[in-house]
């Protein structure tokens, strides 16, 4: 381990004087890529190079053992040095696990009424609200791409985009069904109903992941529909997309402009690609996959809201919180962390018996 700890410091100089290096600056991709490798390795490195000042400690302290006059304060000391040496060395362990290179990104997120009809579609709209409420303690901003309400104020179909540090790291463990268990407001006998909502989670691609021939679209534009009366657009305001070499359908109609239209489409359709990209880097490795904490495929039943036990489910880890007005107000984190920290553990296993 102290060998491949080292090996990241040696990157970790490397990087900091490539980024000083003008022909790099004016790079855009490289040095992007080289300020996020920075970034990812800076805390590492910070606490390598304290493991190695606490290794040197124990050993001036141990030096003083045969000193009877400092052998108890030695002791005392000792223990505690190696108390922190030890808790530094199992942190240390998960910076050696190779990161998502996804995870700085920003993300677009995606919800979808499911099972349950309009019950599914009022959950669809709770779980947006917790989405947006959870973005604000992150200090993430939220942008929505499109959405269709449904007529009891419940959502159909959002797709947003989340902008900040981390994001996808932190929200790609959302994927999957969500389910609900409680009493619908228009059941007259009181009895808990199922209902379900879709989410998924895409990490935003950036100008410099995807190139797009021109040559390779068809964008056409059309009225946005509204709801009558001044709210109707009276021109061809609204825009779709197609990418003809995969057929990869995107369309927005939110902004006030087909300009604006257009423009956050070609934001998601470059997500979109990317995604496709990358999936097929993740059907390639099979190892990734088998580390990764669920599936991820939009069918599998990854947690249970239960609101008559006021109970939070998450049956990849098997964790039950009974917080379940929290979690719905945008504390995740508890949610979240666990989860980050089973994939590590996850990965750390898998490592060691390879």
């Amino acid at each position: 381990m102290i060998t491949k700890l080292r090996e990241l410091v040696a990157t970790f100089e490397d990087v900091e004087r490539r980024i000083s290096d003008p022909e790099v600056i004016a790079d855009q991709k490289k040095y992007q890529d080289l300020m996020r490798q920075h970034s990812e390795l800076k805390d590492a490195v910070e606490q390598i190079r304290e493991f190695e000042t606490l290794t040197v400690e124990i050993e001036d302290t141990k030096s003083l053992l045969n000193d009877p006059d400092m052998k108890a304060i030695a002791e005392e000391e000792l223990r505690d040095l190696e108390t922190r040496q030890t808790t530094l060395h199992d942190d240390l362990q998960l910076f050696l696990i190779p990161k998502d290179p996804n995870d700085n990104k920003s993300a677009q997120m995606e919800i979808r009424q499911g099972t349950g009809g309009d019950e599914a579609a009022l959950f669809a709209g709770e779980l947006y609200r917790m989405y947006t409420k959870y973005a604000e303690t992150q200090g993430w901003t939220i942008k929505i791409l499109s959405s269709n309400i449904s007529g009891l104020g419940g959502i159909k179909e959002i797709i947003f985009s989340i902008e900040g540090k981390n994001v996808f790291g932190k929200l790609k463990y959302e994927v999957g069904t969500h389910r609900v268990q409680r009493v619908p407001a228009t059941e007259s006998q009181g009895r808990v109903h199922t209902s379900a909502a879709t989410v998924a989670v895409l990490a935003e691609a950036e100008t410099v992941d995807i190139e797009i021939n021109p040559a390779d679209l068809r964008i056409d534009t059309f009225r946005a529909s509204g709801a009558g009366g001044q709210k109707v657009n009276k021109t061809d305001s609204a825009v779709r997309i197609t990418h003809l070499p995969t057929n990869c359908v995107v369309s927005c109609q939110d902004g006030r402009s087909q300009f604006q239209n257009k423009d956050t489409c070609m934001q998601m359709l470059r997500t979109q690609l990317y995604e496709m990209q990358m999936e097929e880097k993740r059907k390639a490795n099979a190892d990734l996959r088998k580390s990764q904490v669920g599936s991820g495929d939009r069918s599998e039943k990854i947690r249970t809201y239960n609101f008559p036990q006021g109970r939070v489910t998450d049956h990849r880890i098997n964790l039950t919180l009974y917080t379940l007005e929290k979690v719905l107000e945008g504390d995740l984190s508890a949610v979240i962390d666990e989860l980050m920290k089973a994939e590590r553990l996850a990965k750390l296993s898998t490592q060691t018996t390879n």
